[in-house]
């Protein structure tokens, strides 16, 4: 991503613009989620539903049995809400990160983030802690902030970020938590290969209440904190030293930046696995489709990045019903070949 050389760019933004914004992504995710209710091995009429928690509305019949109200309230609601906080974590997240590191291709795990949660969770599976609800996600969430305080202890010089560094620092560090877990699994027995394996590939079937309010706190703080930043991130797409020019403490607001994003994303990875592209297909169609005001690029990415691993979720269990697919495996399948795409047309546009 190249820097804006003008700040034109970023004068059409009014607060009207940015709530018909939210509101039409706010629209798009309801239907998701309304959608995902209803959908699974076990049919559900959708106007019992209605007719159960709104009997004053009329024409609408149906009785809902306490078998289907229990799967809609303990298993599905729960879920959906989960997709939908992990989702737009991972898209908040890919929004600063593609910006601060001014590359289209970076995504919220660049970092170690999610090899280092992914240690964490592993640990955690073959010592039993899952036996306690916070017990997985507690120690993955663990890993995680490791793995950010490591890259940043190594890249952090003179109290200075270097992008360059900082990732080369991050590719590193993913590679050494990467070589631990593949450790991990020579020395595990099938049973606990098998989980280890399904969480790394992303796993929201073990959604619970206790995952749910911790996540969905820090991904409330955590955005408000960066919407706050949006100004700042937009004069430092323009370029450091314009943004220095401007009188913007760039490497305190870098430093904010990074730890606020990476905070975010070892909240979903810690409750949900390890979801790729999320984080690095929805910033790239946003910043294609609204421009590189991040007014707009962050409550958008909030709501459309939930909105899409809701959907992905839905098609993980609908698609080879009765057998689950881990939502990994449907947001590799959408994000691998975009990828490709974005690849393929940087390497032409390049001299």
């Amino acid at each position: 991503m190249g820097a804006y050389t003008s700040r034109d760019t970023f004068t059409n933004v009014t607060p009207g613009r940015i709530g018909r914004l939210c509101l039409l992504m706010g629209l798009l995710l309801a239907a998701a989620s309304f959608a995902s209710l209803f959908a699974g091995t076990a049919e559900i009429s959708v106007t019992a539903v209605v007719h159960r928690y709104f009997p004053a509305l009329p024409f609408l019949t149906g009785d809902l049995t306490e078998a289907e109200a229990a799967i809609i309230t303990t298993v599905r609601l729960p879920r959906v809400v989960l997709a939908a906080v992990v989702g737009a974590s991972l898209s908040v997240a890919g929004v600063v990160f593609q910006a601060l590191l001014r590359n289209p291709l970076a995504d919220p795990y660049i970092l170690g983030i999610s090899s280092g949660s992914a240690v964490g969770a592993v640990l955690g599976i073959i010592t039993g802690a899952g036996a306690w609800s916070v017990g997985i996600p507690g120690l993955a969430f663990l890993g995680a902030l490791a793995a950010v305080l490591v890259v940043f202890g190594i890249a952090g010089r003179d109290r200075r970020l270097e992008v360059n560094t900082l990732l080369l620092t991050g590719v590193m560090v993913n590679a050494f938590f990467s070589a631990v877990i593949l450790f991990i699994f020579s020395i595990s027995d099938h049973l606990h290969l098998q989980r280890a394996l399904h969480w790394i590939m992303g796993d929201l079937s073990l959604a619970d209440q206790g995952g749910l309010s911790y996540t969905s706190l820090i991904l409330v703080l955590g955005t408000v904190f960066l919407y706050l930043f949006s100004r700042p991130l937009n004069l430092l797409v323009m370029g450091e030293e314009t943004a220095r020019q401007l009188g913007l403490a760039v490497e305190r607001t870098k430093l904010a930046l990074l730890a606020a994003a990476a905070l975010i994303t070892a909240a979903a990875v810690s409750a949900s696995g390890t979801i790729g592209f999320v984080g690095l297909i929805i910033p790239h169609i946003l910043r294609l489709a609204l421009g590189p005001d991040h007014r707009l690029l962050l409550p958008a990415a909030f709501f459309l990045g939930a909105a899409f691993l809701v959907t992905a979720d839905t098609l993980a269990r609908c698609l080879a019903a009765p057998t689950e697919l881990p939502v990994g495996v449907i947001t590799a399948l959408c994000g691998a070949p975009y990828f490709l795409f974005l690849l393929r047309r940087r390497l032409r546009s390049s001299p």
